[in-house]
């Protein structure tokens, strides 16, 4: 028995709901027939044409992805840009996709708490807080918990380590990790929320030089593992909670897609 494209986007607004999302997101349907059926569907980070080749390749007809495959207003559609290409091939193949991205950032079960459990975190709660869902649990950006202490450097091999990262840049404040905030992707500008909530050492990604300047200058351990990493841990998750939601569908975690860069 397949789905539709409307039935799985319906779901995925009731577990991470897109009215959640930031001002400037731009979650939610963004390519495809909302009636098509879907037997099989992919998940990743990101669509980029290889992925969206290896959807083909797997026979899905929907991606759902982390972030959106379409930013901004469309003002041509044609294969002379990287971005009017990708939607081209999707369009001629039959591919939809669903872009959760701030409002799985938020959720209960969404990014940061995936990132949060991938580095041992305990005693989890949140960061910054938005508001509640119909269940009664809070949602927002971030999380902060607890881990054995230890020093700057050690936590930053496990960092690595456990999220497979490139490479984990590092300000070391001279204090050891013990109460630990994690803003999966380009959480930078959260470093006040880190330390409203008395944390040591803040985990995310995309810090611009000045930022590790302030997190000096605060007192604050500041590690970047890179956008990638901090976010690719969700990928599982959702195909977990869409293989459980829709036994009938084969749900498929995205094999092709990796980090863009390597550090020497």
């Amino acid at each position: 028995m397949s789905r539709t494209v409307s039935q799985i986007y319906d779901w995925m607004d009731e577990k991470a709901p897109f009215r959640y999302q930031l001002g400037f997101d731009n979650a939610g349907f963004l390519v495809g027939h909302h009636g098509a059926q879907v037997d099989r569907v992919l998940v990743a980070l990101d669509i980029t044409k290889s992925v969206a080749e290896e959807a083909v390749e797997l026979g899905a007809q929907l991606i759902v992805s982390h972030h959106p495959v379409i930013w901004n207003g469309v003002k041509q559609l044609t294969d002379v840009t990287p971005g009017g290409d990708l939607l081209l091939y999707m369009a001629e193949h039959g591919l939809a996709a669903i872009c959760a991205h701030t409002n799985l950032d938020a959720v209960a079960e969404g990014v940061n708490d995936a990132l949060a459990h991938a580095l041992g975190l305990t005693d989890v709660d949140q960061l910054h807080q938005d508001g509640e869902d119909a269940q009664g649990r809070p949602y927002g950006i971030g999380r902060v918990g607890l881990v054995p202490t230890q020093s700057v450097d050690t936590f930053a091999e496990l960092v690595k380590q456990r999220l497979n990262a490139a490479c984990v840049r590092v300000v070391d404040s001279g204090k050891s990790v013990h109460k630990v905030a994690v803003g999966g992707g380009s959480c930078g500008s959260m470093l006040a929320d880190a330390l409203a909530c008395g944390c040591d050492t803040f985990v995310t990604a995309d810090v611009k030089y000045d930022v590790f300047l302030e997190a000096k200058s605060y007192g604050l351990n500041l590690l970047d593992a890179g956008h990638y990493p901090t976010e690719n841990v969700v990928c599982p998750v959702v195909a977990e909670w869409l293989q459980n939601a829709f036994p009938d569908v084969k749900v498929m975690v995205s094999q092709r897609h990796r980090e863009i860069y390597h550090c020497v």
